[in-house]
């Protein structure tokens, strides 16, 4: 019997790891389109873990739960979806900056990325300005994401789009600031594009600059 992309939608909402892992690698056996397991299993999931978290009816473990289902399932379904060309939304670069050590809300700001089809690559915490201008050079992501949560911090961030600006790659990819102590306007001042006030809310603001 063909998996029911629904159910394994369901599975996910509801954190459940193991069983949305299995339900993935059943339907790839089945021979189920890639493109139609990430659609319509584990971003339709994702897409009401959203839409939940912003309307405070999901709260943070219960997101992270759901978001590490989404990432069983990729682990299964990245290859196959790599192999078919399937098109994912774009890339993602994201790092806490320089003499900071949180990476939860950062963690979790990838994982509703990730949730949203786009390909994350989370380069940690207490990172160099070089770091995160090297792996803009390598990755070509269409997106840069950037977290702090201690004021004394904060003006790494733009240091790091000043590197992008001197290493000539600024133009090329979409900066995103988040975190505790960041403003909407402490991100214009630094030439950010985006300002992600929060998890849910970063999605929709970076598809809404990434496609216009």
């Amino acid at each position: 019997m063909a998996v029911d992309l629904g159910q394994m939608a369901e599975l996910l909402i509801a954190g459940k790891v193991d069983d949305v892992e299995k339900m993935t690698e059943q339907a790839i056996d089945d021979g189920m389109d890639p493109s139609d397991i990430l659609q319509k299993g584990l971003i339709a999931g994702m897409d009401v873990v959203g839409q939940r978290f912003k309307a405070c009816d999901m709260f943070i473990p219960e997101v992270l739960r759901s978001a590490k289902a989404m990432g069983a399932g990729m682990k299964q379904l990245r290859p196959k979806l790599v192999a078919s060309g399937a098109k994912m939304a774009g890339t993602m670069v994201i790092g806490t900056v320089k003499g900071d050590l949180h990476d939860i809300g950062k963690n979790l700001v990838g994982m509703m990325f990730e949730g949203a089809g786009f390909q994350v690559v989370n380069l940690g915490i207490d990172l160099d300005t070089q770091v995160f201008v090297d792996a803009v050079k390598e990755h070509k992501p269409e997106l840069l994401g950037m977290s702090a949560l201690l004021t004394t911090t904060m003006p790494k961030m733009g240091e790091v789009i000043n590197a992008l600006k001197e290493a000539g790659v600024r133009d090329q990819v979409k900066v995103m600031v988040g975190g505790a102590p960041v403003t909407e306007e402490f991100a214009k001042e630094i030439g950010a594009d985006i300002y992600g006030a929060n998890a849910a809310s970063s999605v929709d603001k970076a598809k809404e600059v990434l496609e216009a």
